[in-house]
């Protein structure tokens, strides 16, 4: 499990406005964190894109393996155990890593 990857997973038990459900989530810890605890920290997908500002937007193709366009919900951030992880969806790119990577400085700056 990397940074950069999308995995099916499922986050139920839910409460108030988080995202609930088997949905994709991107895995946006290090690297090193990864290899080492048993939780990855993760930013659900949804379809419903409103491109909100910060919000890395997905349109499908080979590396991702997403079936619709996405938005990255960099202000759902969860850490979840890695059992909680069911498929390897796809991947993102080193850009689209880097542009994510701004939108979270952004959430966490402001």
């Amino acid at each position: 499990m990397k940074q950069g990857e999308i995995w099916e997973l499922y986050l139920d038990p839910d409460q108030g406005s988080e995202q609930s459900g088997r949905q994709p989530v991107l895995i946006i810890s290090g690297d090193l964190l990864n290899k080492f605890l048993q939780v990855v920290i993760v930013c659900p997908l949804t379809t419903k894109v409103k491109n909100y500002k910060g919000n890395l937007v997905l349109v499908p193709d080979d590396k991702n393996n997403l079936k619709r366009k996405s938005e990255v919900m960099t202000f759902h951030i969860r850490s979840v155990a890695k059992t909680r992880l069911k498929n390897k969806i796809g991947d993102i790119t080193k850009e689209q890593l880097n542009l994510l990577k701004q939108g979270l400085d952004d959430i966490l700056r402001y």
